[in-house]
């Protein structure tokens, strides 16, 4: 069973389904509201944790309603929360609006992800334990370059998802070994908006990348081989949040068990596929039959 530690966030999605999404100064209405554990990292936590990684996260939730729910999601879905500490004042929140084309935005408020500002005694030798360690932008950065750091050290996969997009802090590239962006945020990286270019660009600070295209797919670039392109299986998506998390963590439980990156990408790709078909972050997210049947139909193997 492959070891995954993931460092990261845990929110409380407030989720809106709307036809349109509105323009600014709009009003519009909703047609569903929904309220649902999410954070990229507690997404990428439980995504790994359905298919079969024995996850451990790292994090904070606060000492509310939201709190409690958000740590009994986690334990409910297979992640040990052991390492998920209660701050005081309120959780995370992140709040999403989903139009009927299956697109989203989202703002996200910190709070108690915000008091992450470094390992705590214990983490050090979790990261070490672990086979891959999962890493975001929602926390400070701080604490994930002290992370990747720990993880370098104890010689530990890193994969960081570098979301929301910012200026990364000098040494988390050096400390990266697979960087998974989207398309967006390699634009955002590097000032390019072709992806090809984009990863280019990005391997002269790390030595693997992975940019997802959405429907189109994914492009893989690492130094010293040509770009590969994995298309994506054809759906009908109804909600693409926690899309991008349900790859990265299939990905790092597909690495970890030894699957050819290629094969890794197409598996990753079709677990993304399945989430999009179903409403919700989380709740979205496939189980290990799930995925097997549908990765078989699409020809790969167990």
């Amino acid at each position: 069973m492959t070891a995954i530690a993931v460092l990261g966030s845990t929110n409380m999605d407030l989720v809106a389904y709307v036809p349109k999404a509105p323009r600014l100064g709009e009003t519009v209405t909703g047609r569903a509201f929904r309220t649902v554990p999410g954070g990229k990292g507690a997404n990428q936590a439980v995504a790994a944790a359905r298919l079969g990684g024995e996850v451990m996260m790292i994090g904070a939730v606060g000492a509310d309603e939201f709190g409690v729910r958000l740590r009994a999601a986690l334990q409910a879905r297979g992640v040990d929360t052991a390492a998920l500490r209660t701050v005081e004042g309120a959780s995370g929140t992140a709040h999403i609006t989903v139009d009927d084309e299956g697109a989203n935005s989202i703002i996200v408020i910190p709070a108690a992800n915000a008091r992450v500002t470094a390992l705590e005694p214990g983490d050090d030798a979790r990261i070490a334990a672990a086979d891959c360690l999962l890493l975001q932008l929602e926390l400070p950065l701080e604490v994930v370059l002290a992370g990747a750091s720990a993880a370098r050290a104890h010689g530990v996969r890193t994969i960081l998802t570098p979301a929301p997009a910012q200026p990364l802090p000098a040494g988390l590239p050096a400390a990266t070994d697979l960087l998974v962006p989207n398309e967006h945020e390699a634009a955002a990286l590097t000032g390019l908006t072709d992806p090809h270019r984009a990863a280019e660009a990005l391997l002269q600070d790390v030595p693997e990348v992975v940019i997802t295209l959405g429907a189109a797919g994914v492009l893989y670039a690492a130094r010293g081989r040509e770009p590969v392109v994995v298309a994506a299986p054809r759906v009908r998506a109804v909600d693409t949040t926690a899309a991008g998390d349900t790859f990265v963590g299939a990905l790092a439980v597909a690495l970890g068990e030894g699957r050819p990156m290629p094969q890794a990408l197409a598996w990753a790709g079709c677990a993304a596929a399945l989430s999009v078909q179903r409403p919700g972050a989380q709740d979205s997210m496939p189980d290990r039959a799930d995925l097997v049947a549908f990765a078989a139909g699409q020809g790969l193997p167990r």
